[in-house]
C-alpha cells in the first residue's frame, strides 16, 4: 500500500501530468503588467472613459452657446421662358433661371442666466465623469490585485501541500521501518498512509484552486486562457506616514467618490438656476444678407440685408416653469443628502479597511511565530518517534499543527495585501 501511495504521489507531482502541467504551461505576468492590461480591456473603464468624452463634448457645447450662430444658403431654379398666369390665363415672358444666396447670423444677447448656469452644470458633470473614471480605474485595479493575490495564495497553498506530502512520505517510511523491527503497530502504518493520502488530496485541491484563480486573472487582463502570477517580494507589513485619523481625513477629502458626489451636487444646483432662468425674458439679435440674380454670375444681381432684435417672455406656460424648478430643487436636495451619506460611508469603509490591515498584520506576526514553534515541535516529535519515545498520533498532530500554521501564514499575508489594495481603491491612488 505504501508503494501504491508513493506511486500516486509521483503521478500527481510529476511535470507534464494533470493540473501540474496546466500550471507550468500558463502565461506568467507581473502585477504591473496585469494592471496595465486590465485597464485597457476593462469594459467598465472603457464606459467611464466614454462618459468623460461625452461630458467634455457637452461642456464645449455649453461654451458654444455664447457664440453666434452662422448659416449660409444657396438656391437655383430652372423654368421655361414663357409662363402662364393662372389668374388671367395670359402667357408672358419671364427669366428662365434664378440664382440666390444668403448668409444669416443670430446671437442670444440675454438668456436670463441660462447660458452661465448650463455651462456650470456641464463643467460639474464633466468633473463628476473624470472622478468616476478615476474611481472605476481604481476598482479595476482592485479586481486585478485580488485575483493576482488569489493566484499567489493558491500557489502558496500548493507549496504547503508539497511540503506536507514530503513529510508524510517520511512518516510512512519511518512507520514501515518500525513495523519491520516490531517497534510499531499496523495502526501506525495505516495512520501514516492516511495522512499521506490526505496530503495528496490537499495538493489536488490547491492545484484546482490555482487553476480557477488563474482563469479568473486571465479574463480580467483580456487573456483567453489561464494566467499565472509572478511571485512578489516578501514584504509582510508596511506602515503609513500618517496616523489613522489623518489618513482617514485625507482620503475623505480627496477620494474619487467624494469628488464625484460634490460635482453631482454642483450640477444639481446649476440645474436649479437653469430652471429659474425661464422666468426672465430672452433677447435675440439676428441679421442676414441675401443676393438674387437671373444669371449664374457674381457680378450684377440684387442684394438685400436685414437686422432684427427681438424680446421673448413667456407670461404663462401652464406651470411648466414651476414644475422644472421644483424638480431641480428636489434633485439638489437629494444630491446634498447623497454627498453627506457618501462621506459617512467612505469614513466607515476606510475605518474598516484600517482595522482589517491591523488584524492581518497581527495575524502575520502570530502565524510566523506559530510556524517557527510548530517546526521545532515537529523536529522533536520526529526524533522521538524514531527512538520509539512517542506515538504516531503525537507525530501526526505536530505535523497537522505545522500545516495549519503554514496555511494561516499564507492566508494572513495575502489578506493584508488585499486589505491594503481595498484601502487604495477607496483613496483612488497608491498609498
Amino acid at each position: 500500500m505504501t508503494a501504491l501511495a508513493l506511486g500516486f504521489l509521483g503521478l500527481v507531482t510529476a511535470p507534464g501530468v494533470g493540473l501540474a502541467q496546466a500550471t507550468t504551461t500558463m502565461t506568467t505576468v507581473s502585477l504591473e503588467e496585469a494592471i496595465a492590461r486590465a485597464l485597457k480591456t476593462s469594459p467598465q473603464v472603457a464606459q467611464a472613459a466614454g462618459t468623460v468624452t461625452t461630458t467634455g463634448a457637452a461642456e464645449r457645447s455649453a461654451f458654444g452657446a455664447y457664440l453666434p450662430n452662422l448659416s449660409a444658403s444657396a438656391n437655383t431654379s430652372l423654368a421655361s421662358s414663357q409662363r402662364l398666369d393662372p389668374t388671367t390665363g395670359a402667357v408672358f415672358n419671364a427669366p428662365s433661371d434664378t440664382y440666390s444666396a444668403g448668409l444669416s447670423a443670430s446671437w442670444n444677447v440675454f438668456t436670463g442666466g441660462q447660458r452661465g448656469a448650463t455651462s456650470k452644470q456641464a463643467q460639474a458633470r464633466s468633473s463628476a465623469a473624470r472622478a468616476g473614471l478615476i474611481a472605476q480605474r481604481a476598482s479595476a485595479v482592485l479586481d486585478v490585485e485580488r485575483s493576482y493575490y488569489e493566484v499567489l495564495r493558491a500557489g502558496g497553498l500548493e507549496e504547503v501541500a508539497v511540503s506536507r506530502i514530503e513529510r508524510a512520505k517520511q512518516n510512512a517510511e519511518a512507520a514501515d521501518r518500525r513495523l519491520a523491527v516490531g517497534s510499531a503497530t499496523r495502526s501506525d502504518v495505516l495512520r501514516a498512509k492516511y495522512d499521506l493520502t490526505a496530503a495528496q488530496e490537499a495538493l489536488l485541491s490547491a492545484q484546482t484552486q490555482h487553476a480557477a484563480a488563474a482563469l479568473s486573472l486571465g479574463r480580467l487582463i483580456g487573456e483567453d486562457g489561464p494566467v499565472d502570477a509572478q511571485p512578489l517580494e516578501l514584504q509582510d507589513v508596511s506602515t503609513f506616514a500618517l496616523t489613522d485619523e489623518a489618513l482617514t481625513d485625507e482620503i475623505t477629502a480627496q477620494a474619487p467618490s467624494i469628488q464625484a458626489a460634490e460635482a453631482d451636487l454642483r450640477a444639481a444646483e446649476a440645474s436649479v438656476k437653469v430652471a429659474r432662468s425661464s422666468y426672465l425674458p430672452t433677447v435675440r439679435l439676428s441679421g442676414g444678407y441675401d443676393w438674387f440674380n437671373d444669371e449664374p454670375a457674381l457680378n450684377g444681381g440684387r442684394t438685400s440685408w436685414s437686422v432684427r432684435m427681438g424680446l421673448s417672455y413667456p407670461i404663462f406656460d401652464g406651470f411648466v416653469r414651476e414644475e422644472r424648478v421644483v424638480s431641480a430643487r428636489t434633485q439638489a436636495s437629494v444630491a446634498q443628502a447623497t454627498l453627506s451619506d457618501t462621506r459617512r460611508a467612505l469614513r466607515s469603509s476606510v475605518g474598516t479597511s484600517l482595522n482589517q490591515l491591523k488584524l492581518a498584520s497581527n495575524r502575520i506576526a502570530l502565524a510566523t511565530e506559530s510556524v517557527a514553534v510548530a517546526q521545532e515541535d515537529l523536529k522533536v516529535q520526529q526524533e522521538r518517534y524514531k527512538l520509539g519515545a512517542t506515538t504516531i498520533i503525537e507525530l501526526l498532530t505536530s505535523q497537522e499543527n505545522l500545516v495549519t500554521a503554514e496555511i494561516n501564514l499564507v492566508a494572513s499575508r495575502f489578506d493584508y495585501r488585499i486589505a491594503r489594495a481595498e484601502l487604495e481603491a477607496l483613496a483612488g491612488r497608491p498609498l
